[in-house]
């Protein structure tokens, strides 16, 4: 039997509670990233952030009517417990993927902007706040990245590049702001 890391078994029933407890619940655990056994019933690891987040929301759901089981565990198998933990950096790997899918997006709009003599401070300002959008949802997935997937350096690597092209174009932006003021 392994003693790190303990785990949590959390089985919730959101029947005769209000129909958007439901959805709460399923973002939630989302956001935490859990791994569904079956319907209604997940795993996460017992950290302590989570064990507090799945608390409130386990109060939550018996305050609305609905039903919920949070339950410690630990596994007997170590090896299933290995396998546990590659499904988890299995669906990290796969959030990370998504986010280096999408950033050719922005750093290919700075590349055709910059091109087209279109280093502006709007343009900046856009990607900017585009930039901002992948740092947070890189952030969103690193924490519910509890063991360290694979793909996670990759990724935080990409949205560097990304950031140092940004600096780049603003400068560009900032020099051709000066020449024509």
């Amino acid at each position: 039997m392994t003693s790190e890391p303990d785990w949590l078994l959390i089985s919730v029933s959101t029947a005769g509670a209000p129909d958007s407890l439901r959805v709460q619940v399923w973002r939630k655990l989302r956001s935490l990233g859990a791994l569904y056994l079956q319907q209604s019933v997940c795993l996460l690891p017992a950290k302590p952030p989570v064990v507090r987040d799945v608390r409130r929301l386990a109060d939550r759901v018996r305050h609305q009517g609905g039903t919920a089981r949070v339950l410690s565990m630990a596994f007997t198998d170590p090896a299933e417990e290995q396998s546990v933990i590659a499904e988890l950096d299995a669906a990290r790997d796969a959030e990370y993927a998504e986010v280096l899918d999408r950033l050719p997006e922005l750093r290919k709009e700075l590349a055709d902007e910059r091109a087209r003599g279109n280093a502006t401070y709007a343009e900046v300002e856009e990607s900017e706040a585009d930039l901002e959008r992948f740092r947070s949802w890189l952030a969103k997935i690193a924490a519910r990245d509890y063991f360290g997937a694979p793909g996670g350096q990759a990724a935080r690597d990409a949205v560097e590049q990304a950031a140092a092209e940004l600096a780049v174009f603003e400068d560009a932006a900032l020099r051709a702001e000066v020449k024509h003021p």
